[in-house]
């Protein structure tokens, strides 16, 4: 049968809204048509894709067919690209937003000229590894870590950059005026954290590692709400990147964290079974601004890395990365 690529659309935006309203609007179009082009597949198929009572739901053909209709979708996208010269698009979620990863895309994009990018925010390493194992998305840029019960399999990821993190004091802090401190000098202080602790691995393991047993998280409610709680607390630090400033209306003191300096592993992710057409032009990319900054420094006797974190940087040393 001929597979109409409209009507494979139709399913897949319903697919990932699982409403027919919000799916139209998506599409730009009338649920009455929506739901006409649904049924319309539905017939050519002779399966039904949507269970329709007590709201809607794939079904088991529903399920079985949608990776199979991303990836159609993602080739008509691809044919058209190649006798128009628009070049594909690359979709690219990122997490960990308070500590701007973008700041890192950007860079590693900048010399990549007509390449297209649709970037969108994920929640976390977990909603966006949910994303590329569905097809939703092309590539991931963030921490990455072991998911629970290997949630994370099927994916591949290549660790771009160590950045350093500097400790974020309130003015009031008794070490607020120190040149530079070490991890160790933070015991009796308390660990802000920027959103729950179980979603944030590097902190998590920073504390444990460095014995600050005196943490306090909450709801990720933005870089401003976040500062100005740790800016009134004069017990109370967090460790930012080194790179990204800090608003400067906050008054709060930055120090640099010596003996040893934690380092922020920052990762690009992929589906390896679905890997964009443009994925070694991009590496290439990430390789060469990585050179020419930097990011891939790491002196054992001077900086710190989670455990979890050691086999990427091996892996990235073997493959010529550094």
């Amino acid at each position: 049968m001929d597979l109409d690529l409209a009507l494979v659309r139709a399913f897949v935006a319903t697919a990932g809204t699982l409403h027919f309203g919000r799916a139209a609007e998506e599409l730009n179009t009338s649920q009455q048509a929506l739901s006409k082009r649904v049924a319309r597949l539905e017939e050519l198929l002779g399966l039904r894709l949507f269970e329709r009572q007590g709201g809607t739901r794939l079904s088991e053909a529903g399920e079985r067919f949608l990776p199979a209709a991303r990836e159609a979708l993602a080739a008509g996208e691809r044919a058209v690209a190649a006798v128009t010269g628009a070049g594909p698009v690359v979709r690219i979620d990122t997490w960990g937003h308070l500590y701007a990863p973008m700041r890192t895309v950007a860079d590693a994009v900048q010399a990549l000229g007509s390449v297209r990018w649709e970037p969108g925010p994920g929640r976390d390493w977990p909603s966006v590894a949910g994303a590329l194992l569905r097809g939703d998305t092309d590539l991931g840029f963030g921490r990455v870590h072991p998911l629970p019960d290997g949630r994370d399999a099927g994916l591949t990821q290549r660790l771009v950059r160590l950045e350093p993190v500097d400790v974020v004091l309130s003015p009031s802090h008794a070490s607020a005026g120190a040149d530079a401190l070490r991890p160790a000098d933070l015991r009796d202080s308390v660990l802000w954290c920027p959103a729950e602790l179980s979603r944030l691995d590097f902190l998590g393991r920073f504390a444990d590692e460095f014995r600050i047993t005196r943490r306090h998280d909450g709801p990720n409610l933005g870089l401003d709400h976040f500062l100005r709680h740790l800016r009134d607390d004069p017990e109370a630090f967090t460790v930012f990147p080194a790179d990204e400033p800090l608003p400067d209306h906050m008054g709060l003191r930055c120090v640099p964290l010596v003996e040893p300096t934690p380092l922020y592993a920052w990762s690009l992710t992929w589906r390896e079974s679905a890997r964009h057409p443009l994925l070694n032009t991009l590496l290439h990319g990430f390789t060469e601004a990585g050179r020419t900054r930097r990011w891939l420094e790491y002196d054992p006797h001077r900086d710190w890395l989670p455990d979890i974190d050691h086999p990427k940087l091996a892996a990235r040393c073997r493959g010529g990365g550094m």
